[in-house]
């Protein structure tokens, strides 16, 4: 099973506070899972407190990206529309959901995450919507993608925040 449940208070707890930091030493994450492509690439998934690190690598090549509250004061930028750098592209969008269709997102990535081998989903404590999950793959040409989910509740509506991302390196 791919579903933590992660019994410590979330340090990001509003969307607005995220950020976007690549290529800085990884956080020790609460959960995660390491995947590998069969051709000495190996990507590690991890939640942080209702936030995400990805470790990719590629044999001579390494990317990290975290999404988290810390990443602006660590060096990064506010979370963005998108980025480029090099090999490596992402979009992002934050949406703002009534409470009972954010529960239906967290119900549905809970059962997928249960149920695929490359998923990954952290949930916090205080509502059954607070979660993180990932998913990923590597891509056939070398490289990896991924997509992750924050999900942030509120009393009458919450956030759902979606990151995809891609990177190829050369």
């Amino acid at each position: 099973m791919t579903v933590h449940l992660l019994d410590v208070t979330p340090r990001d707890v509003a969307a607005d506070a995220l950020g976007l930091l690549l290529d800085a030493p990884a956080p020790e994450p609460l959960a995660e899972l390491v995947l590998r492509d069969g051709r000495g690439g190996v990507l590690v998934l991890g939640v942080l407190g209702a936030s995400h690190v990805v470790t990719a690598t590629t044999p001579g090549h390494r990317l990290t990206e975290q999404v988290s509250c810390d990443a602006v004061a660590a060096g990064g930028q506010r979370l963005p529309a998108s980025a480029r750098s090099g090999g490596y592209e992402m979009s992002a969008t934050i949406t703002s959901l009534p409470a009972a269709d954010l529960d239906a997102s967290a119900a549905r990535l809970r059962a997928r995450a249960r149920s695929g081998a490359d998923w990954l989903c952290g949930t916090f404590p205080g509502a059954s919507s607070a979660l993180t999950a990932l998913t990923a793959g590597p891509l056939p040409s070398g490289g990896w993608t991924w997509s992750t989910w924050h999900l942030y509740p509120g009393p009458q509506t919450g956030d759902l925040v979606a990151t995809t991302s891609r990177w190829s390196p050369s």
